[in-house]
């Protein structure tokens, strides 16, 4: 039976009814699950996360190539198939709930489908994770915005926050055919490799994250006048504000022009 067939017969089987709110595409192309593998670079020794792992056709395939593969599935219903279905497999464990929020094994590498939904928090909570690689399908467009070329519509904070953790690589394209119910827009392969040491150097990473994510409010705005959100947003006190004011750098551009380090040396002036 294809894995299409497989996915129909289950959702009848558990009474299960995709939701929209969820994101949930259930995959039915098992090519894209050898890709991933590979690009991971899977062996014996890798605990591997997989998120939002559906009916696990991904997981048992994962399962096969490693020693331990964490599933986790926010769908309660989801979750009782998912753990009925791999109950076969002693090295998988299954984890019910918002993988944002639950209590995780240690893992090294991630290996997963997510949810659209989660995309920009997903990569946010992956930042500080200390893993060797990701591997997601994530949606085309969102994909692209991770590496959106500077001063671009497409150029973002999370751009900037992206490029100062991971070296990202866009891979093989995945049709919206290798999903049911077929999702309305394409999705591609991308590979995440967290950089060590960091591309340029920041006194306080919380408030550099913070700094850009507040100036990309202001994203046509000149810097002398966008940082002023930023001082009022961390109450930065009035003596500090004007003590900063003469010498803060690249005054007279544009937020959306300044590169991911022209972001760490600004925020770098507002941090003691």
């Amino acid at each position: 039976m294809s894995l299409l067939g497989e996915t129909k017969f289950l959702l009848r089987k558990y009474r299960i009814f995709p939701k929209r709110r969820l994101s949930q595409h259930f995959t039915v192309d098992p090519s894209i699950f050898q890709l991933m593998a590979e690009y991971a670079d899977l062996n014996d020794d890798d605990v591997v996360l997989d998120i939002g792992a559906g009916f696990g056709f991904l997981t048992r395939f994962l399962a096969g190539k490693c020693r331990k593969v964490l599933a986790v599935e926010l769908d309660s219903k989801v979750a009782i198939a998912l753990r009925d279905l791999l109950r076969d497999l002693p090295n998988v464990v299954v984890v019910e709930g918002d993988v944002l929020r639950v209590q995780l094994p240690t893992f090294n590498k991630v290996v997963a489908i997510p949810p659209y939904s989660i995309s920009s928090n997903l990569i946010r909570w992956l930042f500080d994770k200390p893993i060797i690689c990701a591997v997601l399908v994530l949606q085309k467009e969102f994909a692209n915005k991770l590496v959106a070329p500077i001063g671009s519509n497409d150029y973002s904070w999370l751009t900037v926050l992206a490029y100062y953790h991971f070296d990202i690589e866009l891979l093989d394209e995945v049709p919206r055919q290798a999903f049911y119910p077929q999702p309305e827009v394409d999705s591609v392969i991308v590979l995440f490799k967290p950089k060590h040491p960091r591309p340029f150097h920041v006194k306080n990473e919380d408030r550099f994250k913070r700094f850009v994510q507040v100036m990309f409010t202001q994203r046509n705005k000149k810097v002398k006048n966008a940082v002023q959100a930023f001082i009022k947003k961390e109450h930065v006190t009035a003596e500090r504000s004007m003590q900063h004011g003469g010498s803060i750098p690249f005054q007279d551009r544009r937020v959306r022009e300044l590169a991911p380090e022209d972001f760490g040396v600004l925020a770098n002036v507002f941090t003691s």
